[in-house]
């Protein structure tokens, strides 16, 4: 019998499996319905190759000017032993700490060395002065691989609480900052606070210890003043753990893929394209912004009114097909019973945009 890890390493093509990181793992939680990618990183597929293979390559990443910039402005942040960086965190959390934060810098080049130092010391949960711990190796399990994490910032012992620090490089504008950027910070975020969360609880502590509000740290109106923020990412917390669980189901979403699905590099590009299309995907336009594949699903799902977004494709209900929904708007086709709703919608809205253009002037 063919066991799950054998089939994970078939769909593979006998490659090694890619490691995930907070990145890719925040990235899971956008499209949570997607059977196809919830099969390929639990397999550990590398999806940028595969959709360089079937002609349709990721258009997304940091540039290195940003990633540059967001190495200049965490470092002016955490510049002399993080004092201004405890001040900032200490006044978004109300609070005055009894004396200076210890400094500890958990980089390192030895990974095991680095999570096992960084585990001693974060689990020893006590009372005393306020304590900022640099770039912490954490980890969680993903579809049975051990992935690790490494947070910008973690600081104890502040407000009684741990809180995850995380610097960003974008601005914060008027007290505004991109919505996208923000949400995108909040779910790596609650990655980190997952994986904290579990460190305490095997260390036999509370993990409610570690707060769900995260501090973010952002240069104020484009200049490098850093300003501090807190971030709520329950919501985050609770979409993340439902993918995650789902994915370490692995047999139960394996059940619903055919035996002979690969996404192995080396077959030809029609027979990959011929097996993805065999795994059922939920293509959204937020997945161009989160999967390497969302331009082939993109292409895919032309024609269909799933790419139009979730709030349409909610709101027609079960009109799948553009064609059928003009049809429908048009009153050319009455549509199933289970169509009415979504129906009686594409008319009143064809109605108004008639009546819109009739009375726009020449």
């Amino acid at each position: 019998m063919t066991t799950t890890e054998q089939r994970l390493a078939a769909i593979r093509g006998g490659v090694p499996a890619r490691r995930h990181n907070a990145r890719t793992i925040a990235a899971l939680t956008g499209n949570p319905g997607c059977t196809r990618r919830a099969v390929l990183d639990g397999a550990g597929v590398d999806k940028p190759r595969l959709a360089e293979r079937i002609g349709f390559p990721a258009r997304f990443g940091q540039s290195r000017f940003a990633i540059s910039r967001g190495n200049a402005f965490e470092a002016q942040v955490k510049a002399d032993g993080g004092a201004e960086l405890l001040r900032l965190v200490a006044e978004r959390l109300g609070v005055t700490p009894d004396a200076p934060a210890t400094w500890t810098d958990l980089n390192a080049d030895d990974l095991t060395q680095r999570h096992e130092r960084s585990r001693d010391l974060l689990a020893a949960v006590d009372d005393t002065s306020p304590a900022l711990f640099d770039h912490p190796l954490l980890s969680l399990e993903i579809a049975g691989q051990r992935v690790y994490l490494e947070p910008d910032l973690v600081a104890t012992r502040l407000a009684g609480r741990y809180h995850v620090v995380e610097i960003k490089s974008f601005p914060v504008v008027d007290g505004q900052a991109d919505p996208g950027k923000v949400a995108a910070a909040a779910i790596q975020s609650a990655v980190y606070v997952l994986a904290l969360r579990e460190l305490l609880a095997a260390a036999g502590h509370d993990p409610e210890l570690v707060s769900a509000d995260v501090v973010l740290i952002c240069p104020r109106d484009f200049a490098n003043q850093p300003v501090a923020s807190l971030v709520d990412v329950r919501r985050q917390l609770l979409v993340l753990r439902r993918q995650l669980a789902r994915m370490a189901r692995l047999d139960a979403l394996l059940a619903r893929v055919p035996e002979d699905f690969t996404a192995d590099p080396a077959a030809e590009p029609a027979a990959l394209v011929a097996a993805l299309g065999s795994v059922e995907a939920h293509y959204a336009p937020d997945c161009l912004a989160a999967c390497e594949l969302a331009f082939f699903c993109r292409h895919e799902a032309r024609g269909h009114t799933a790419a139009l977004g979730r709030p349409v494709r909610e709101a027609l209900g079960g009109v799948a097909d553009v064609a059928e929904a003009l049809a429908l708007a048009d009153g050319d086709h009455l549509g199933e019973p289970d169509q009415a709703e979504a129906a009686a919608l594409l008319r009143a809205a064809a109605r108004l945009r008639a009546e819109a253009l009739a009375g726009r002037p020449t």
